[in-house]
C-alpha cells in the first residue's frame, strides 16, 4: 500500500544478518542464495534487508509479498531499474521494461507465441531432439548439463534462428552466451579488459552484430523459425519493432530460452536417475503415445511430466529472487519503504516454506496432483516463472521442449546416475549441479 506520510522514511528499522566486510552479504548471495533468505527468513522473520554489491535490498519474503510485488496493481515497481546488472549486456530486453512501454513491446512479442506459430515450433523441436539424440551414446558416462547446454543451444539454432544443426555459427553463439551469462553476475560491474564483463560485452557486439544481419534476410524470405515470426510481429493496431528493437529483444530471448532450459532439463534428468519410480511412469505414458508427430492432445497426455517438472521447479528455480525498485514510498507490513529502494520477491524461499508445502524439503512430485494441490494454497505459492504482467512469455514453449525431449530420449533409453552421492547445485546465475551430473543411458529392452 502507498506510505503514509507521518512516518519515517527509513530502512534503519529492518534488520538484517550479520555483514562480512566490504563484500556484505554478496558472497553469500551468490554461493547460497536460497539458504542466506531462508536463514535470514527465520531469524529476522518475513521482511529482512540484504547488501548486496554496496546496495541495501530490502526483501519480502511470503507468497503475499510475491503477489503484492509482481501482481503490481499500483505501479510501485520497476523491472528495468531491479534488473540493473543486466543494463550493460541485455538492454531493451523485455524483462527490462515497465508498464505501459512493457505492455506495448509484450503485446508485439505475443504475436510469435500464437497457435499456429507453436505447431511448428513443435515440429521443428521434435526433428533436431531426434536427430541430436543420436549422437548421444548409450552405456557410456557422461556430464549431463554440458551435453545439455549444447543441445539446447544447437535446438535453438534450429528453432529460433532457422539455422542447420551442423551450421558452425551454433559454437560461436555458445560461446557468446555463455560469456554474457558469466558477466551478468560479475562482481566488477564495468568492462575492464580481462574481466568477465569485457568479455560479455564483447559477445554482445558479436552476437548483436550477427542478428542485425540476419534482419533483412527474414523480411525478404521469413520461414517458421522463432526469429522470422519476430520480424513479422505485430500486435492487433499493426505496431512492430524496428531493427534495434528486434536486435535487443532476441538477444535477451535467445539467452533466457537457451539457459532455463538447459538447466530445467537437468534438473529433471537429476529427479528421473534419482528416483526411478518416477522415471517408470513417465515411459509408461510415453509408452502411451501415438505413433508419430506429438500433437497437443499428446503433451497433454504427459501428466506425471508435468508433475516432475513442477516439482523440480519448485526445489531449484530458475530465478529463485526477483528484484525490483520502489518508483514511490510504500507501506508493507508496518515498514515505510522509500522510494529507490531496491526489493526483492523471493519465490525461492516461498515455495521451501512449510507454510504452504508439507516437507518442502522432499521431492514429492504427487504434491501437484488432483488430491492434493499444494500449489493452489495460494495463487503464489508456485512462482518459478513469476507472475503478473512479466510472467515468462514462454513458459508453454518450455513445457513443449521438456515433454519432446524426454518422449524422445525415454522411448528407447533410460537415464541413470553414475552413482548415488547428493548432488550439490550451483544456483547462480542458473541452477546448475556441480560436477555436470555425471550419468549413463542405458537401452530399453523393448
Amino acid at each position: 500500500m502507498p506510505a503514509t506520510a507521518a512516518k519515517s522514511l527509513s530502512l534503519n528499522d529492518i534488520p538484517h544478518p550479520p555483514l562480512t566486510p566490504v563484500v556484505g552479504h554478496t558472497l553469500d548471495l551468490l554461493r547460497d542464495p536460497i539458504g542466506l533468505h531462508m536463514g535470514a527468513a527465520a531469524t529476522y522473520g518475513p521482511v529482512y534487508k540484504v547488501k548486496v554489491l554496496g546496495q541495501w535490498r530490502v526483501s519480502l519474503g511470503s507468497a503475499d509479498a510475491l503477489e503484492f510485488i509482481l501482481g503490481d496493481t499500483q505501479k510501485l515497481f520497476s523491472s528495468y531499474e531491479g534488473w540493473d546488472m543486466l543494463h550493460r549486456l541485455f538492454p531493451g530486453g523485455l524483462m527490462l521494461r515497465d508498464f505501459d512501454d512493457h505492455r506495448a513491446h509484450r503485446r508485439i512479442m505475443q504475436a510469435a507465441f500464437r497457435k499456429p506459430v507453436m505447431d511448428a515450433y513443435r515440429a521443428r523441436l521434435e526433428t533436431a531432439t531426434a536427430t541430436l539424440l543420436t549422437g548421444w551414446k548409450t552405456d557410456n558416462q557422461f556430464k549431463f548439463f554440458p551435453a545439455i547446454k549444447d543441445m539446447t543451444l544447437r535446438m535453438g539454432a534450429a528453432v529460433f534462428m532457422g539455422l542447420d544443426l551442423d551450421d558452425p555459427r551454433a559454437d560461436m553463439l555458445s560461446s557468446a552466451f555463455r560469456a554474457e551469462v558469466a558477466a551478468a553476475t560479475s562482481v566488477i560491474r564495468k568492462p575492464v579488459p580481462f574481466t568477465k564483463m569485457a568479455r560479455g560485452m564483447a559477445a554482445r557486439a558479436t552476437l548483436t552484430q550477427n542478428f542485425a544481419m540476419m534482419i533483412p534476410e527474414r523480411r525478404a524470405a521469413p520461414g517458421d523459425d522463432f526469429f522470422s515470426q519476430m520480424v513479422l510481429a505485430a500486435d492487433e493496431d499493426g505496431n512492430s519493432w524496428n531493427a534495434d528493437d528486434l536486435v535487443d529483444h532476441f538477444n535477451f530471448l535467445m539467452m533466457a530460452a537457451h539457459d532455463t532450459t538447459a538447466s530445467a532439463l537437468t534438473k529433471v534428468a537429476w529427479a528421473l536417475a534419482t528416483y526411478p519410480d518416477w522415471q517408470d511412469r513417465i515411459i509408461t505414458e510415453v509408452d502411451a503415445l501415438p505413433a508419430g508427430p506429438i500433437d497437443d492432445t499428446g503433451l497433454a497426455s504427459m501428466q506425471a511430466t508435468d508433475l516432475v517438472l513442477k516439482e523440480a521447479l519448485r526445489l531449484l528455480p530458475p530465478v529463485p529472487l526477483i528484484p525490483r525498485r520502489a518508483v514511490r514510498d510504500f507501506e508493507w507490513q508496518g515498514h515505510i519503504i522509500p522510494a529507490g529502494t531496491w526489493v526483492s520477491a523471493t519465490p525461492g524461499t516461498v515455495m521451501m516454506s512449510p507454510e504452504y508445502w508439507t516437507e518442502p524439503e522432499q521431492f514429492d512430485p504427487d504434491r501437484f496432483g488432483p488430491d492434493r494441490q499444494e500449489d493452489r494454497t495460494h495463487k503464489y505459492a508456485w512462482a518459478p516463472f513469476g507472475g503478473g504482467a512479466h510472467k515468462c512469455i514462454g513458459l508453454h514453449f518450455a513445457t513443449m521442449q521438456v515433454k519432446i525431449f524426454l518422449a524422445a530420449l525415454l522411448k528407447t533409453h533410460r537415464i541413470e546416475r553414475s552413482d548415488q552421492t547428493p548432488v550439490n547445485w550451483i544456483r547462480v546465475p542458473i541452477p546448475q549441479p556441480k560436477g555436470g551430473l555425471p550419468v549413463v543411458l542405458r537401452k530399453r529392452a523393448q
